[in-house]
């Protein structure tokens, strides 16, 4: 077996860094308090304070820390990202993760020394495109969207010596990001530019007789019935009248897990897993983390005696959205 992966956990607070060190994450990522992230949610992130001690916390322990600065710089304050990436560099953060090219130019000249990793804001789905990073920016790490199958990423894995980092558990995306439509449509606000998708300011909840409304600036994303919990309204996610039959037009509000594929992850050489979720709560973060160490951690005995365990699965479960698992495009059967 190869070395095993980092697993990367997110950190949207300070309590959430520190379960995620304490539960046996290797690295933790996290963002500004601003729309330089695309996590830019009230009550998460970090302000200099609490990212110098959360920094110091996970240095401590031996443990590293990744900044998202993964929004795309906007015209007339280029400045404000370009500031952010200063930031990160004084903060001394292992790592800054970077979507927009203008900002990965800035960053390779201005701190030349600084480790750069490339987002999966940058869409980047081809070793051609990672190789470009590398050749141009020195990117020395790659987040694959979750749009490619695992033959895919094995593809890119041995076109490239860039180290390839992948989505393993988290609220899954059928889109491929970085290059999302859907918020602003309904918002006249990206997510690639303010750093939220489905923005709180847009959103409604309205409570009818016997059921809930939700709706993203107008729109009826979805309706639940009493007793049904009731969804952030994200558009992708929900339930639409189409041709008089409604459903999840676009996708079914689903978890990826890859515990079932880990050793198959391991083997084709996948440098670093992620967990998504820094809009999740410190439960939440320690929860994954600690059953996706233990999952990694067995399979230090080799691949051949790793066995999902129950216990593994039914942890996960009960933080999976929705209720429901899948290994997303991982695995399309019906190729």
């Amino acid at each position: 077996m190869p070395s095993l992966p980092d697993l990367v956990c997110p950190a949207g607070s300070l309590p959430a860094l520190k379960a995620a060190i304490d539960n046996g994450a290797d690295a933790v990522y996290l963002g500004f308090k601003n729309d330089t992230n695309a996590r830019n949610f009230a009550g998460l992130n970090f302000d200099q304070k609490s990212m110098t001690d959360g920094i110091r916390y996970a240095h401590a322990k031996g443990r590293e820390v990744l900044l998202a600065i993964n929004t795309f710089a906007q015209a007339g304050r280029v400045a404000d990202w370009q500031k952010a990436v200063d930031a990160a560099v004084d903060q001394g953060v292992d790592a800054i993760i970077l979507a927009d090219v203008g900002l990965l130019d800035y960053a390779v000249r201005r701190h030349p020394q600084q480790r750069l990793h490339l987002s999966v804001q940058g869409s980047a789905t081809s070793y051609e495109a990672i190789n470009f990073c590398q050749r141009e920016f020195g990117v020395r790490r790659a987040v694959l969207p979750r749009v490619l199958t695992l033959a895919q990423v094995e593809h890119v894995i041995r076109n490239t010596s860039v180290e390839i980092e992948v989505f393993g558990f988290g609220s899954l995306c059928v889109m491929n990001e970085g290059r999302c439509w859907l918020s602003s449509y309904a918002c006249g606000e990206s997510p690639n530019t303010v750093g939220a998708c489905s923005p709180a300011k847009y959103v409604k909840w309205d409570k009818q007789p016997g059921a809930m409304e939700t709706r993203l600036n107008g729109i009826l994303i979805d309706r639940f019935g009493d007793d049904e919990p009731a969804g952030y309204p994200t558009l992708c996610k929900g339930r639409f009248d189409v041709q008089g039959e409604t459903y999840y037009a676009l996708e079914e509000p689903t978890s990826l897990n890859v515990l079932s594929i880990l050793p198959d992850i391991v083997k084709i050489g996948v440098r670093a897993i992620k967990v998504e979720g820094r809009q999740r709560s410190p439960t939440y973060v320690a929860q994954v983390t600690r059953t996706l160490r233990a999952a990694l951690d067995s399979l230090r005995d080799g691949s051949e005696r790793f066995h999902v365990k129950p216990a593994w699965q039914a942890e996960l479960s009960k933080v999976s959205e929705g209720s429901q698992a899948t290994l997303g495009a991982y695995n399309r059967p019906w190729r």
